[in-house]
C-alpha cells in the first residue's frame, strides 16, 4: 500500500524547536522531490518549503527562511522538517507530499497540480 505518513507533531512552546518526519511506505522516496506544507485554521494550504530530488537543493518560504530545515535520508526513506525558533503564527496541520517521480528539482512556489501523493499530516500547536 503506498502511504505517506508524517510525524513528530505535537504542543510546543514559543522559541522552541520540532522536528517533523515523513516516511513512505510501499514506494521509494528518493525518486521523487518532496513539499512540505501547512494548513491553519480557516486559512488555505501554503508551501512551506520542498527538496529536490536530484541535488537536495532546498527552497523555503520567506515566513520560515532561516528558522525551518528540510533534509532527507533516502536510507530511511524519510524526508524531515526541523523547525526551530517556533512562534504561534506556525501553528497548524502540516503535510508533506511528492512531486513528480524523476523530476530533477522541486517547484517553487510550489505547483499543487504537479504533487501526487499526500500525507494525512501531523499537528503542530506552538502555544505557552
Amino acid at each position: 500500500q503506498v502511504q505517506l505518513v508524517e510525524s513528530g507533531g505535537g504542543l510546543v512552546q514559543p522559541g522552541g524547536s520540532l522536528r517533523l518526519s515523513c516516511a513512505a511506505s510501499g514506494f521509494t522516496l528518493d525518486i521523487y522531490s518532496i513539499g512540505w506544507f501547512r494548513q491553519a485554521p480557516g486559512k488555505e494550504r501554503e508551501g512551506v518549503g520542498c527538496i529536490s530530488r536530484s541535488d537536495g537543493s532546498t527552497y523555503y518560504a520567506d515566513s520560515v527562511k532561516g528558522r525551518f530545515t528540510i533534509s532527507r535520508d533516502n536510507g530511511k526513506n524519510t524526508v524531515y522538517l526541523q523547525m526551530n525558533s517556533l512562534k504561534p503564527e506556525d501553528t497548524a496541520v502540516y503535510y508533506c507530499a511528492t512531486e513528480g517521480a524523476y523530476g530533477s528539482s522541486c517547484s517553487w512556489p510550489p505547483n499543487y497540480y504537479a504533487m501526487d501523493y499526500w500525507g494525512k499530516g501531523t499537528l503542530v500547536t506552538v502555544s505557552s
